[in-house]
């Protein structure tokens, strides 16, 4: 479907520039106490298995990685107050590396009210396997870039457990898909930056 009108030519033209507005926008909820980062750890905390995290992180991380879990299992056997502290020592560990690997700092973990409402609709879509809710508030074009990444990321969503590097196949296009998603319901939320940006080379 196109856009057939001024106005809906002018929402794919502000969708499009917002790629270019929010060149470096925050993966907001991946320090979020329930975003899918600590999901995998408390699963991989369950299981005395640091596997499910290791996709988060790179190759060269993985050994602070499984150290940080090591530490952590040791102490949560010395009751309920040292197995809380182990537990959010390893989930700010794993979460630190995660967004440092992604350019980003981390100011500690997140409640999950804080996740940004677009951030949890792309969550959402790769869920339930669809992207439709959330692609009819977009236009033509943005609808197109959010289909693209979408089928990426659910394809490798389904071999992202059978090795580390599938994983972290799956976790990059996560990343993209999500990105995606977030800034443009950043332009949609806030409007669009009255900062010049230069466009990358």
């Amino acid at each position: 479907m196109k856009p057939t009108g001024i106005a809906d030519r002018y929402v794919v033209f502000v969708a499009l520039a917002a790629l270019f507005t929010f060149p470096s926008l925050t993966w907001a909820h991946c320090d979020s106490l329930e975003g899918p980062v600590v999901q995998d750890a408390r699963l991989a905390l369950e299981k005395g298995d640091p596997t499910p995290v290791l996709k988060w992180v790179s190759k060269e991380h993985e050994g602070e990685i499984r150290d940080a879990f090591k530490q952590t299992m040791a102490v949560r056997t010395r009751g309920d107050d040292a197995r809380t502290l182990a537990d959010r020592y390893f989930f700010e560990t794993l979460v630190r590396i995660h967004r440092a690997g992604e350019g980003e700092a981390f100011a500690g973990l997140k409640p999950a009210s804080d996740v940004d409402p677009g951030i949890a609709a792309a969550d959402k879509a790769l869920e339930s396997e669809s992207p439709e809710e959330l692609a009819r508030h977009l236009s033509a074009a943005v609808s197109e870039g959010i289909q693209k990444r979408f089928a990426l990321a659910l394809e490798r969503k389904k071999h992202a457990q059978e090795s580390v590097e599938a994983g972290r196949k799956y976790v990059e296009a996560y990343v993209d898909y999500i990105h995606f998603v977030e800034s443009v319901n950043r332009l949609a939320s806030h409007g669009a930056s009255q900062k010049h940006h230069e466009p990358t080379p």
